[in-house]
This record gives C-alpha cells, structure tokens and sequence, in this order.
C-alpha cells in the first residue's frame, strides 16, 4: 500500500467513524426529546431549547471529524 492509498483509507474511516457516534447520538436524543415531550407535551418550551443544543454539539463532533479526514487527505 503507498502512501496516497493509505491517506485515501485512513481519511475514510476517520469520517466513517466520525459521523457514526453523532449519528446514533442525535437519533437518540431526537427520540428522547419526541417521548418526553409525548408524555408532557407543555414542557416543549423546556425541552425544544435543550435539545437543539444538544444536537448541535453532536453534529460539531461530526464537523471535527470532517476536518480530521480533510486534513489527513490533503496534508
């Protein structure tokens, strides 16, 4: 394997793992939050918020794992 294989598979797997734990992480939460808010729907001004942030710190996990593989490519 050469060196520009080897940057092309690692690249791949550091977004392929990267996106997975995000992924399962914002499902998660979005069911929670869906059953949390079926059990008490006029908490959603309570829950909505929380979850958004939630999320977003997630999906910034992803991001890194986006510029990792970026990197790992063209560095």
């Amino acid at each position: 394997m050469d060196l520009a294989t080897a940057r092309q598979f690692s690249a791949a797997l550091a977004i392929a793992i990267g996106a997975i734990g995000p992924g399962l992480a914002i499902g998660i939460m979005a069911a929670k939050a869906m059953e949390a808010l079926g059990r008490n729907p006029e908490a959603v001004d309570a829950i909505r918020p929380n979850m958004i942030l939630a999320i977003a710190f997630a999906e910034a996990i992803a991001i890194y794992a986006f510029v990792v593989a970026l990197i790992i490519k063209f560095v």
